[in-house]
């Protein structure tokens, strides 16, 4: 048997990870070689991984990769370790691998004599922010496998909402909605225990793969005063006195927005509600400097902001940004180095007017515009004609068209110019609409490839960790976009099908952007489909391929089509008793599916898209 030798060069965990993922697939890609793993510059090995290596320069912020392979003796570099372990991977890429989606089985290593083994690039990110964020309904697997699909994609951020995210594990482990899986946490159990310990676990894939790591966003205008906020459901304990008095003051009362605290905004005039914030804050930063990154976000929701005399003086956003500024000094004071996320969404779209981000270096932007139009492209509506609308508190038409939404961003631009991205919502509720994927990768990849020309440093997406259902085609072309934004949608579209697919892969293609063209339910506007195009193309699809996951995905579509037939007919018990009929499909086939498919968005999505249409 051969011997192959990787010099593991510098101590990082996330080289070492990097070279035990390079043995790992190597070892599988040719039983006959046997693989090893030295300990710093050894000059015997083969191979050397590691940060800064021959021609890759060092740089904490912005990702490159250096690779000078031949006939298997070389370099793997990367200008930091992250970098350092997505080089390995796109070397991996060039030698034949390809990482289709999250998991296992997600890995396609081909047999392969690794002796004449020649790879050279050299490649930096275009954008320095290429994220996910949990959503969804999840399992600590479905998370984990998110992690380890990242680098091997080229993405190199992570983003836990919360201080605890209960709401999406509960979402998984309660098996809410669900009528065929049975709670695994119900009764007394201790849900906030539990996923703590899920957490830090988390953490430790984040960090041996050196991601950055976000967390929190929600919470920091109820935690702070004992209201819990660890999601979107209503509070049926009553509210003391004190706790009422810091609430936004909205049509003359202080009361929880809906009933949920995690809607409701505080009276940001109060300076001992700001205190209370940023001290909760600051005091979150000093405890958990394994975090990166802390998001500073205030309530989710429109048009609930404080009308009170004080309040009115000032902009949603002029307050906002007075905190910042009051949270930055006590971060300073503490000798704290975390960067702060603010977030540019719904009423904070209208900039302030009066206060400005003292020191710069300290944040970054992060626009949502979570309102907008997902038929659209950013480069296709750089420019906005019309006259934007007056700021009026708590009466605001939040935007739709992607131009008015950019012409808010100049806007917030214009005053600040440190560090950005993009955090939007593709993969949260609008791919549902798309039967085919084709559309919603193409339009995701688009978006990456423009982010440049609207001025933002990357994206974390705000998604569903279970997208991919029928295809993770949306998943990895924004991947590819993100790392280069001139790659071609085309190419990669097609490679990932031959991927997936084998030799069925360009007709499952077809079949897959047939069914696109028969809907417009991913676009804005009233939802549409082409019945006998979309017939077609499920027909083309069942024809491609016995892919165990496109079998199920077509018996998920007769259903769906059925739905849509009883659409057409204005039946509304017809629709009833067909949209019950593609419920039970999806709760009963969840469990197969469950690393693709996530039934509770799915049933979700698509129950308000047929009480929007009065069924």
């Amino acid at each position: 048997m051969e011997k192959l030798l990787i010099a593991k060069v510098g101590d990082h965990p996330a080289v070492g990870f990097a070279a035990a993922e390079l043995k790992r697939i190597l070892s599988a890609m040719d039983p006959s070689v046997e693989v090893g793993i030295a300990d710093g510059a050894d000059g015997g090995a083969a191979l050397r991984v590691g940060v800064g290596l021959g021609g890759a320069a060092v740089d904490e912020v912005n990702d490159a990769v250096y690779i000078k392979v031949e006939n298997m003796r070389g370099v793997i570099a990367g200008s930091n370790p992250r970098a350092a372990l997505i080089a390995v991977y796109r070397f991996l890429r060039e030698a034949g691998c390809r990482f289709i989606r999250p998991g296992a089985d997600g890995e396609i290593i081909p047999r392969a004599d690794l002796r004449g083994v020649c790879v050279s690039l050299s490649e930096t990110a275009s954008y320095p922010h290429r994220g996910v964020c949990i959503e969804g309904s999840v399992s600590r697997e479905n998370v984990r496998d998110m992690i380890d699909f990242l680098p091997k994609v080229g993405m190199n951020e992570y983003f836990v909402q919360f201080a605890a995210p209960s709401e999406f594990f509960a979402r998984w482990y309660e098996h809410r909605g669900s009528t065929v899986l049975s709670p695994e946490w119900s009764g007394g159990f201790d849900v906030r225990a539990a996923v703590s310990e899920i957490t830090a676990a988390l953490e430790g894939e984040i960090k041996k793969r050196a991601l950055r790591y976000h967390k929190v966003g929600h919470g920091w205008t109820c935690e702070p005063f004992g209201i819990e906020g660890g999601g979107w459901d209503k509070r049926t304990a009553p509210l003391t006195d004190a706790q009422k008095s810091v609430l936004a003051e909205v049509n003359g009362r202080r009361e929880l927005w809906g009933g949920i605290p995690l809607n409701t905004n505080l009276c940001y005039s109060n300076d001992s509600v700001r205190a209370a914030v940023t001290g909760a804050i600051a005091d979150y930063a000093k405890a958990n400097p394994q975090v990166d990154v802390i998001h500073f976000w205030l309530a989710d929701g429109e048009n609930n902001h404080c009308e009170c005399e004080n309040c009115k003086k000032m902009r949603p956003a002029d307050w906002y940004v007075r905190m910042l500024n009051e949270l930055d000094e006590k971060l300073t004071e503490a000798g704290l180095a975390t960067r702060i996320v603010f977030l540019i969404y719904v009423d904070l779209l209208w900039e302030p007017l009066v206060e400005r981000i003292k020191n710069p270096g300290r944040f970054t932007l992060m626009f949502a515009p979570i309102t907008r139009n997902y038929g659209q492209n950013y480069g296709d509506f750089l420019t906005f004609d019309g006259e934007l609308a007056p700021y009026e508190r708590n009466r605001l038409l939040m935007p739709r068209s992607l131009a008015e939404n950019v012409a808010r961003l100049r806007r917030w631009q214009a005053i600040f110019d440190g560090d950005s991205f993009d955090f939007d919502y593709h993969l949260m509720w609008a791919h549902v609409g798309d039967i085919g994927y084709e559309k919603c990768a193409a339009n995701l990849f688009h978006d990456m490839r423009d982010l440049e020309k609207i001025g933002l440093g990357g994206m974390i997406s705000c998604q569903v960790q279970r997208c991919f259902f029928p295809t993770a085609l949306p998943f990895v072309a924004m991947a590819g976009a993100l790392w280069n934004r001139d790659a071609d949608f085309d190419a990669l579209a097609d490679d990932w099908y031959r991927a997936a697919f084998g030799g069925d892969g360009a007709r499952v293609r077809e079949a897959m952007k047939t069914l696109s063209s028969s809907c417009r339910l991913y676009e804005a506007g009233e939802p549409t489909w082409d019945e006998a195009l979309a017939r077609r193309g499920l027909d083309m699809l069942r024809a491609a391929t016995n892919d165990p996951a496109a079998v199920a995905y077509c018996e998920y579509l007769d259903r769906l089509f059925a739905v849509f037939t009883a659409m057409d007919g204005g039946e509304k018990e017809k629709v009833r008793s067909t949209a019950d009929a593609l419920y039970d499909w999806a709760w009963k086939n969840e469990a197969a599916l469950q690393p693709l498919f996530d039934a509770h968005n799915t049933v979700g999505v698509i129950g308000r898209m047929l009480a929007g249409r009065g069924f």
